[in-house]
C-alpha cells in the first residue's frame, strides 16, 4: 500500500518587524545565488504577520532562539536559530538559510509545518518547546 503525504496549509507565524527587515534583506542576498532556502526562507517572510517586535508573543521562534524540535521520526533536538555567519552545527547554531531554519521561523510551541525538501521527500517538524527569546546578534 502507498502513502500519499497529505499537505497542510502552513500555520500562522509572527515574527517582529526587526527580524522580517533583516531576514528579507538576507533571503533577498541569497536569492542572487539561486538558493532554494531562500526561496522558502522569502515565502515563510510573504506570509508572516508582522508586529513591532515589543508586540511579539513570548515563545515566538524568532532570530536567537533556542528551540527544541522534532523533525519527521528522529528523535527531539535543541538548536539556537542564527544568521549564516554564526551557524555551527557543533554548537547546535542551525542558519535559517537552512530547511529547518526556515521552517522555524516564526512559529511557535505545538505548532507544526509540512514542506517538500529538495530531496522531494515530505518533511514534518514539530515544535516542543521555545525556551529562549531574542539574543542580541
Amino acid at each position: 500500500m502507498t502513502t500519499v503525504a497529505r499537505r497542510r496549509r502552513p500555520p500562522a507565524i509572527t515574527l517582529a518587524r526587526s527580524d522580517h527587515e533583516r531576514l528579507a534583506n538576507l533571503a533577498d542576498a541569497f536569492a542572487d545565488r539561486d538558493s532554494p532556502t531562500a526561496d522558502q526562507l522569502a515565502a515563510e517572510l510573504d506570509r508572516a504577520r508582522i508586529v513591532a517586535d515589543d508586540r511579539l508573543a513570548p515563545g515566538t521562534v524568532r532570530m536567537g532562539a533556542v528551540v527544541r524540535f522534532s523533525l519527521d521520526e528522529a528523535a527531539p533536538r535543541t538548536i539556537r536559530l542564527v544568521y549564516p555567519g554564526e551557524a555551527d552545527i557543533e554548537k547546535g547554531y542551525v542558519s535559517v538559510l537552512t530547511p529547518v531554519g526556515a521552517a522555524l521561523i516564526g512559529l511557535t510551541a505545538g505548532q507544526t509545518i509540512d514542506w517538500i525538501g529538495s530531496d522531494n521527500r515530505s518533511h514534518h517538524l514539530h515544535v516542543l518547546e521555545v525556551m529562549a527569546g531574542f539574543v542580541d546578534a
